[in-house]
């Protein structure tokens, strides 16, 4: 299996499977004499790791961090950064019934139709467990930016969950830590909740969208043509397993407004341009404008659930499924600190291209 990896300068390559002894990621590309610890990772690890409350999987995992190369007396030292997470709550047998059938709405079928083989415990490598390591490697991400672009902040959460939406006007950032969806609103928490409730309880599951935002970043990040900083965002939440849609600012809205309305119009501030709105979602021709980077992406139901489906053999019979084990019944949930950490990849790849290129940007305004 190929194309494990991502990124440009800084690129990172996964490793690992669900029910394997352990996963982790190669983190190559990282500048030297960065301060790091594996508890500066921790920190985003712990906010993504299963079993935290009654909303998501139930699987008990410290998803503790070890780095094994890289780093020498709390510091990197520019060369590759080795993390591994080891598995220490699997269930493979939890799995035995699907070893000959296909989960609809998985990568099962795919999977076999392509490789011939499967690791059915889990899913294997296309289990969402893969993301604990995208989340460390954006750890490493972050340690970098937090010297390279000190102002800079990367901030995800959940906006919406199947059919119901936060309220804009009702949106307070310092709530998203205090409620288990990563929201920052309070009211729309309490409606989830009694709805997630309900479909945990019956076997079911539902989607959700998630909401990255970067602010403090440069203007100058990306490429006019193929290395499109929106592009490079789109991509890497489009990775994230269960991601079915990305929009960059107004997204598909967009199609909805005139040209009147979408044109972000320019004014001189007294620290650069300013900008009277933000459809662009911080990015025009593929290259960073100076404002917020603003991305949504959509997660799909979670595929295993205790609900009776349709489903082939591996000898073509049809048959039923219903899928036991431990699973989140909406894995938009844990996708926000994934979401967050791809983000924070993509950024400091671009910030390391354009350094290497550019240096200072050249086109001064005032």
């Amino acid at each position: 299996m190929s194309f494990n990896s991502f990124g440009h300068l800084f690129r990172v390559t996964t490793w690992g499977e669900s029910h394997g002894a352990a996963l982790g990621a190669t983190v190559d590309g990282c500048p030297p004499n960065i301060p790091l610890s594996a508890d500066m990772l921790q920190v985003w690890l712990d906010k993504r790791k299963p079993g935290q409350n009654k909303y998501t999987t139930q699987r008990q995992e410290a998803d503790q961090v070890e780095i094994l190369s890289g780093v020498f007396e709390g510091k990197t030292t520019g060369t590759p950064i080795q993390l591994m997470i080891r598995n220490t709550d699997q269930r493979s047998k939890d799995y035995g019934d699907i070893i000959e059938k296909f989960r609809p709405g998985h990568a099962d079928i795919t999977y076999w139709q392509k490789y011939g083989i499967r690791d059915h415990r889990g899913g294997g490598r296309s289990s969402a467990r893969e993301t604990a390591a995208r989340v460390a490697a954006g750890g490493v991400a972050r340690a970098v930016l937090d010297v390279l672009m000190p102002k800079m902040r990367i901030l995800g959460y959940m906006v919406q969950m199947g059919d119901k939406c936060i309220d804009r006007d009702n949106v307070n950032l310092s709530e998203i830590e205090n409620n288990p969806f990563w929201t920052p609103d309070a009211d729309a928490a309490k409606e989830w909740a009694t709805y997630l409730d309900g479909l945990r309880k019956s076997g079911n599951s539902v989607g959700a969208v998630v909401e990255v935002i970067a602010s403090g970043a440069p203007a100058g990040l990306g490429a006019p043509v193929y290395a499109k900083l929106d592009t490079d965002i789109a991509s890497a939440m489009m990775s994230i397993n269960a991601v079915k849609g990305v929009e960059i600012g107004a997204g598909m809205g967009a199609a909805e407004l005139t040209g009147e309305d979408n044109a972000d119009e320019i004014s001189m501030g007294s620290e650069g341009p300013d900008y009277s709105s933000n459809h662009a979602g911080g990015i025009l021709g593929g290259i960073s404008t100076g404002q917020d980077l603003i991305c949504r992406f959509a997660v799909k139901p979670t595929s295993s659930i205790l609900k009776p489906r349709k489903t082939i053999t591996k000898s073509g019979e049809d048959t039923e499924i219903i899928t036991k084990g431990r699973h989140d019944p909406c894995v938009g949930i844990r996708a926000v600190p994934v979401g967050e950490a791809m983000m924070a990849c993509v950024i400091l790849d671009h910030f390391l291209l354009h350094r290497g290129q550019i240096g200072e940007n050249q086109g001064t305004i005032g």
